[in-house]
């Protein structure tokens, strides 16, 4: 009998049900995606309703269902990968008592200065607090970003909503809660808090952070791990969803967990790099690591032997997806209605970007002397600030859009080219990294990387859903049907290879040493312009 899994990757802005038959192989079968609204507010503040996830949930699981002909009965299990570092606060009963707050979300600055940077400093922060955090977590909640200074900001502006919320969740434990009445948080999503006591005898929530940050350890869920049943699907949800009262519902993990799992990057020192709606670079390590100056961290993931040492980028994908509505937004909405005039509506936005890509392939390395910066959100690693903006640099009478457009997937590059500089300072990389993620269909962005990087750069098949198959298969070692992520992700074939072009070293490693300086040659500007804003 053949086994069905189903794996939900809860984007930033979309979600997608990934229908796979897991046996020796891990097959996709059919997918869905639904997307939703992110709220961006002035004092910023980045929400989402948790409802509209579940709304996303329920009707592109139904539709993968219908459009795969495979039973309800046939599905073994369901798992998840999702958005992190959520702060997604719910009553008794399992409903949000207020919007779910984005990792995105930045308004918290207040309540981190004034718990974290009074007294002796180091990197801005008290140097008691500092090391007791690092020896209980393994890492300090330094950016304003970070979900524990939601959770205050809340406290403190919000009291009535405050008073009453039962429990803190993360993204994908809100849908697990929705799917199986658990609360439940996966050891992830517990360190992401930066709550948790990361020593193997300890493996729980903190008293002692709690204490000194002002948390209701009350509010805090029970801790199960990636590859464990969080519970079974009930009447109600396999109603909604269209699955099996009693599917099995197993924690999954957050995106940075996943993606490289998907990736089939889970030995120390493999890479991956993930250009989505953020972006990242992250290299597995076998121990706990941690560099302040340049905000990266090694996280916990879903391989409790291993961790995850990651820089983020906040706007990736992002800064991609805004040129195509603004700077290309007369080109793409000819080439929609084109589209639209021959009847054909399938895969209409990917025919978009590959249309945007086609019109700037003939641009020359460096975009003709023109930089962008992809800040368009702030910045967290290897700077933190909330005040950076995107930027075009250098613009002369001659340039063109198709330069500006080709300028934004450089920028992007060269910020992940300066996030791994600065891991390899403290990690041994390996000769090659893993592209996935939207990013990764364009075989454009994929050169343009391994060119910046100076690195040949691998891509697995579908990367785009590598967050899914990274669900899938801790689907497969919760089921019994592989012994552990190692073995499971062996199955993930690199589909195409990337060399560096030798020829456009010399231009790329001038525009990234610019690319720097124009960060803090403005860092002043940023805040003149945008400290209020922020």
């Amino acid at each position: 009998m053949k086994n069905y899994v189903i794996s939900y990757d809860v984007g930033t802005t979309s979600l997608k049900t990934c229908l796979y038959e897991a046996d020796e192989k891990i097959k996709l079968i059919e997918s869905q995606s639904q997307s939703y609204k992110l709220t961006i507010l002035p004092n910023g503040g980045a929400e989402q309703d948790p409802n509209d996830w579940w709304e996303a949930m329920r009707e592109t699981t139904k539709a993968v269902i219908r459009k795969s002909g495979i039973e309800k009965e046939k599905i073994s299990g369901i798992s998840f990968c999702a958005q992190m570092q959520g702060v997604v606060l719910v009553d008794k009963d399992g409903n949000p008592v207020r919007k779910a707050m984005s990792y995105m979300d930045n308004r918290a600055k207040k309540q981190m200065e004034e718990t974290l940077s009074d007294g002796l400093k180091i990197g801005g922060v008290n140097l008691q607090k500092l090391m007791k955090s690092i020896s209980i977590t393994g890492v300090v909640a330094s950016s304003t970003k970070d979900p524990v200074w939601k959770y205050k900001w809340v406290k403190e502006n919000e009291p009535e909503i405050y008073a009453d919320t039962y429990k803190w969740l993360d993204v994908k434990d809100f849908l697990i809660l929705k799917s199986c009445g658990e609360f439940t948080m996966t050891e992830d999503s517990a360190y992401a808090t930066m709550l948790f006591d990361v020593k193997k005898e300890n493996r729980c929530f903190s008293q002692e952070m709690c204490n000194m940050i002002g948390v209701d350890i009350d509010h805090l869920p029970r801790i199960i791990k990636s590859t464990q049943a969080a519970g079974q699907i009930t009447k109600a949800a396999a109603k909604e969803l269209g699955l099996m009262e009693g599917t099995l519902v197993f924690g999954g993990g957050g995106d940075a967990s996943l993606i490289g799992v998907g990736a089939g990057a889970t030995k120390p020192g493999d890479t991956h790099i993930y250009i989505g709606t953020s972006g990242w670079v992250s290299t597995v390590i076998d121990k706990p690591l941690l560099d302040i100056s340049c905000k990266i961290a090694g996280i916990i993931g879903a391989d409790e032997n291993n961790y995850n040492y990651f820089a983020e980028l906040e706007t990736a994908g992002k800064c991609i997806e805004w040129v195509k509505e603004h700077l290309a937004y007369e080109e793409t909405i000819d080439r929609l209605n084109e589209r639209r005039t021959n009847g054909d509506y399938e895969e209409v936005a990917v025919d978009l970007y590959e249309y945007m890509m086609e019109s700037i392939k003939h641009v020359p390395a460096g975009s003709s002397g023109v930089v962008f910066t992809p800040w368009l959100h702030g910045n967290r690693c290897p700077f933190e600030d909330t005040n950076a903006r995107g930027m075009f640099f250098n613009i002369g009478m001659g340039t063109k859009k198709a330069e500006l457009i080709h300028a934004v997937i450089e920028g992007v590059c060269y910020h992940l080219r300066w996030q791994m500089e600065c891991s390899a300072k403290k990690v041994d990389i390996n000769g090659s990294v893993r592209l996935v993620g939207g990013g990764a269909l364009a075989p454009m962005t994929c050169q343009i990387l391994s060119d910046i990087l100076n690195v040949r750069v691998e891509v697995v098949g579908n990367p785009q859903n590598a967050g899914a198959m990274g669900a899938a298969i801790i689907s497969t070692v919760g089921l019994g049907i592989t012994d552990n992520l190692e073995q499971a992700s062996s199955l993930i074939e690199v589909e195409r290879t990337y060399y560096p072009n030798s020829e456009n070293r010399n231009v790329y490693d001038k525009g990234f040493e610019v690319f720097k300086q124009l960060y803090y040659n403005n860092k002043k500007t940023f805040e003149l312009m945008n400290k209020n804003e922020a």
